[in-house]
């Protein structure tokens, strides 16, 4: 598998709507090879931390390169106080 993860500041006032807005963009464009995604708020303050993971390097690509992607990053950066952290690589899983 191949993803990103993504350091952010979303204001806690935002992230109910961000929620809304990833729920909408995942049901209104299929994505080949999207795997899953979430997003993890910390507990203390306003970091929040974004995972997208895809099947491979490939669709992962692709779908940074769609112009819908650029779409909807645009709608939901309107959300965070500054451009995201990237950090893009090969995801291993591990399971209980």
């Amino acid at each position: 598998m191949y993803g990103t993860v993504a350091r952010c500041t979303v204001k806690p006032e935002n992230r109910a709507e961000l929620k809304e807005i990833f729920e909408r963009q995942r049901q209104a464009r299929q994505m080949a090879g999207y795997v899953a995604s979430y997003v993890l708020h910390e507990d203390a303050g306003h970091t929040s931390w974004m995972f997208a993971v895809f099947q491979d390097k490939a669709t992962y690509d692709a779908n940074a390169d769609d112009p819908a992607m650029d779409a909807d990053y645009r709608e939901y950066r309107a959300l965070m106080e500054s451009d995201p952290e990237w950090h893009d690589g090969e995801i291993e899983g591990y399971q209980a």
